[in-house]
């Protein structure tokens, strides 16, 4: 099965790369895919999943549409999906004049 990973900020910096192409020989889930990241970068570790599930505030797209809105870390992967993953995004400006 073949994946295309799109990293974002934060997990950008720490795959290296804005997009990886990853081979997988079975099936798996977000979850499951989840976890792999975490081991293979150890910048990554725990910030994915919290006791097996998404972590708060990081956003997890399959094929353009969020994965909580689907099954969550259950959802079911398939060959040539795109998997685009975003850290929390927090930020403003203090002290902008109108």
């Amino acid at each position: 099965m073949e994946l295309t990973l799109r990293f974002f900020a934060t997990f950008r910096e720490y795959a290296g790369q804005k997009v990886v192409e990853k081979s997988y020989d079975e099936v798996l889930t977000i979850g499951d895919l989840l976890a792999s990241l975490e081991a293979e970068y150890p910048e990554m570790k725990g910030e994915l999943l919290v006791d097996g599930d998404l972590k708060p505030q990081i956003n997890v797209l399959k094929n353009g549409r969020e994965v909580l809105h689907i099954e969550g870390v259950e959802t079911t992967l398939a060959d040539g999906d795109t998997v685009s993953i975003f850290p929390p995004v927090a930020g403003g400006v203090n002290g902008c004049e109108r």
